[in-house]
């Protein structure tokens, strides 16, 4: 639960704001830490990339999940070294290689890039090590690959190792295997390990290399909803164990890496902000509120979705959409009354609401009404600059009480 007497503190301040709290962010790292053995965790930076979050991650030992330059930079700012950032995303420009390739990890997302690569580094007289991510012959769920715009496919790997070993300026030394995130069936995810893990032993033998780092992706996720049954990181650890120590009895070099994707932070944050207006119309409360689709997009995106869905439980489509009841709205009064309302936003657009028909206590303009699950894919994705509004305030809540901006 949210610390309410500092949100009511910040409140004094901000129509609108995120609270990051700090002591949730090591709660979640150390429950990775603490069921996870012979791991090694990467933090999705693109999840939630405020400074005083990648700091206290990365203090946890975790390293950097960078899917831009700019990330990269960020980490290698924070104290990272080149064998903590690795690199991964589709697209990536001569620029990115070039300023990417002293400080990180690159992780090639096709042949094209594997030769940008060669030439950057002939160009600056080194031999990259690179990892390659591989778009598997198998999902989550199939036994069949799918057409992605992401990695090079699993048999193309394999029909152009020749070439690739033939590159006197790139040695391929690590794999990544990413194909879906936000997954809460442990057996799912395990098996889900087992079968890169296979993959990679196949990658060692016919490319006839030594693979220093094997990257099984995100995968894992957090439950949302009353309604979700939280991931068991027990079990999914111990599974995860025993795959990795029988894969070194014959690969004992090789750090196996798992990207923690949101799962680091997303209960670390909420969303906060006033009540504006109340308007009545045609028998219906209108409750409207500061900043809603462009402080927090995550939950007028559900309700544009449910909209349009004649499914009840639309499937995700991460990391914009999970699902229709994602987030809980909580008002901070002592109010008794309560009311069935519809909570929207100040913007000149139909679809900024963020709840329609729900039971809250009766408000009034002022009043604090809180979101959660708010610690990532939140600010990162609204479109804070929509109707050139005031965005919303980013604050921390450091362990020792203090609130940083």
């Amino acid at each position: 639960m949210f610390n309410k007497e500092v949100v009511i503190k910040c409140a004094k301040e901000y129509d609108s704001f995120y609270l990051y709290d700090e002591s949730k962010i090591i709660e979640y790292t150390n429950q990775l830490k603490e069921k996870f053995n012979n791991v090694e965790f990467l933090y999705s930076n693109k999840s939630n990339p405020y400074p005083m979050i990648l700091k206290t991650v990365f203090l946890q030992g975790f390293g950097s999940d960078s899917a831009s330059l700019a990330e990269v930079i960020s980490s290698s700012n924070h104290g990272l070294t080149k064998e903590k950032i690795y690199y991964s995303a589709p697209g990536k420009s001569m620029e990115d290689i070039h300023g990417a390739m002293d400080i990180s990890v690159i992780v090639a997302d096709s042949l094209d890039e594997i030769l940008r690569i060669q030439e950057v580094a002939k160009e600056k007289g080194v031999t990259a090590k690179i990892g390659i991510r591989i778009n598997p012959n198998f999902g989550f769920y199939s036994d069949k690959g799918i057409a992605s715009k992401f990695g090079i496919d699993e048999e193309i790997i394999f029909e152009n190792g020749k070439v690739l070993k033939k590159l006197e300026n790139v040695e391929i030394t690590g794999i990544h295997v990413h194909v879906r995130s936000q997954e809460l069936q442990a057996e799912v995810i395990w098996k889900y390990y087992e079968r890169i893990l296979n993959l990679a032993k196949k990658v060692q033998k016919e490319l006839d290399i030594n693979l220093e780092f094997i990257n099984l992706g995100s995968g894992i996720g957090i439950n949302y909803s009353v309604d979700d049954n939280p991931l068991d990181t027990t079990a999914l650890g111990s599974a995860a164990e025993k795959l990795i120590v029988d894969l070194k009895r014959n690969m004992p070099q090789v750090t196996v890496f798992i990207e923690t994707g949101r799962f680091a932070v997303t209960k670390s944050g909420v969303y906060a902000t006033k009540v504006v207006d109340i308007k009545q119309s045609y028998g219906k409360t209108f409750v409207i509120l500061k900043n809603t689709l462009n402080g927090f997009i995550r939950p007028s995106l559900a309700q544009l979705i449910s909209s349009y869905s004649s499914d009840e439980s639309p499937a995700g489509s991460e990391p914009l959409f999970t699902s229709v009841n994602a987030f809980d709205f909580i008002a901070l009064t002592d109010e008794s009354q309560e009311e069935v309302v519809s909570l929207v936003g100040n913007l000149c657009t139909g679809t900024d609401v963020v709840a329609k028909d729900i039971l809250m206590p009766k408000l009034k303009c002022g009043d604090v009404v809180v979101m959660t699950n708010a610690g990532s894919y939140a600010a990162v994705l609204s479109p804070m600059q929509f109707s050139s509004q005031v965005p919303p305030a980013q604050l921390f809540l450091s362990v020792n009480g203090e609130i940083v901006e």
